[in-house]
């Protein structure tokens, strides 16, 4: 019986690459626990940072069959898990808890479907097997509510959080919860901002890997104020490849910068339409803007979505295109761009805050 060697099999499953950072799985130390019997049968371990239950499959499948080309191999079990751990924000900002990663969806304006892209993606993480929030941030225009399909006020065990709404396995709040669909939210900025603050803050929110926030639109005094006292992990910026959207686009990404906020990419939205009679192909807003802006600010292209009637109709009727069509194109294409959106906090620096001890300084008497 030939001896099977940890070395042989170590090279043999460094061919295997992740497909969603290009990396193998030895050299980057997810494989661990590797262990080889007497019998030349093999087991180990590869530990994800991000969440792609779509994928897990077709990994296991690869890394057996990279360990059964080792001469010797008999059976091979291999445990595959995602381990989402919380990473840095902004320097004095406070940390939220029950939640591990902010995510905020922004625009320069408004109209580019924003907040379709902000519920599409924080469905397409749960999709993937993270526990993940939603919170409306758009205090004058709150469609989440609609979008998601859940309505009537939130409710509070204790007299002073909220307990955030469950809708298609994500958790959400939104200030629509708490006002009439018709009432006009007539609030100066500061009101705005601290009733932001105070969903943000007084959301009972459960163990989330993830929190999607989707911002209002502009870059005006409520979304510097945000940026500035919200712990975001990174942001998305959404655009349509149009010049006068991109022109707000990139005010919004510098805004981010300037706030020491990452950028995890550019969705350029609508940007192509396909009619549903022909199958032509038609560029209503212009062609490849959002790629020519990441490129020239030297970040993630995150992908290009349709303009689509089928993902605004879903939209409205509260059932989102990843949950309304789970196996369609367009849900495959909102699924990308969340694995895209995971990977690059994965791949961003830790949070050590947990680490260290409290110190506190007391008066001697």
């Amino acid at each position: 019986m030939t001896q099977v060697s940890e070395t042989s099999l170590l090279q043999a499953l460094q061919g295997v690459i992740d497909p969603n950072t290009g990396q193998d799985y030895v050299s980057t130390k997810q494989l661990r626990q590797l262990r080889v019997s007497a019998g030349g049968d093999v087991s180990f371990e590869v530990e994800l940072g991000y969440p792609a239950a779509s994928q897990l499959d077709a990994l296991r499948a690869a890394l057996v069959a990279a360990a059964r080309s080792v001469p010797g191999v008999g059976n091979v079990s291999v445990s595959l898990s995602s381990k989402i751990i919380a990473h840095a924000v902004q320097r004095g900002v406070q940390l939220l808890p029950g939640v591990k990663n902010i995510i905020a969806v922004a625009s320069g304006k408004g109209g580019v479907g924003k907040s379709t892209t902000a519920a599409n993606l924080a469905l397409a993480l749960a999709a993937e097997g993270a526990r993940v929030g939603l919170l409306d941030a758009d205090i004058y225009g709150p469609s989440v509510p609609t979008m998601m399909g859940v309505s009537g006020a939130p409710e509070s065990l204790d007299g002073q959080l909220m307990e955030p709404k469950l809708a298609h396995g994500v958790q959400v709040n939104s200030i629509g919860f708490l006002v009439a669909d018709d009432q006009a939210m007539i609030w100066r900025g500061p009101m705005a901002t601290n009733a932001l603050e105070q969903l943000l803050r007084q959301t009972r929110w459960q163990d989330l890997d993830y929190l999607v926030i989707d911002m209002p639109p502009g870059t005006g005094d409520i979304q510097l104020t945000l940026s500035q006292r919200v712990p975001v992990t990174g942001a998305v910026i959404v655009t349509t490849p149009q010049d006068i959207a991109l022109i707000d686009a990139k005010k919004g990404l510098k805004m981010f910068e300037k706030v020491g906020v990452p950028i995890l990419g550019i969705v350029e939205n609508m940007a192509v339409h396909i009619c549903r009679n022909c199958g032509h192909a038609e560029h209503i807003f212009g062609q490849d803007g959002g790629k020519k802006m990441a490129e020239q600010y030297g970040t993630e292209y995150l992908g290009g979505l349709p303009l689509s009637l089928s993902i605004r109709e879903q939209a409205d009727a509260g059932r989102p295109t990843v949950v309304a069509a789970p196996e369609g194109e367009e849900a495959g294409l909102y699924k990308a761009l969340a694995r895209r959106v995971a990977v690059k906090i994965a791949a961003q620096a830790k949070d050590y805050s947990s680490k260290f001890p409290t110190i506190s300084i007391s008066k001697n008497s």
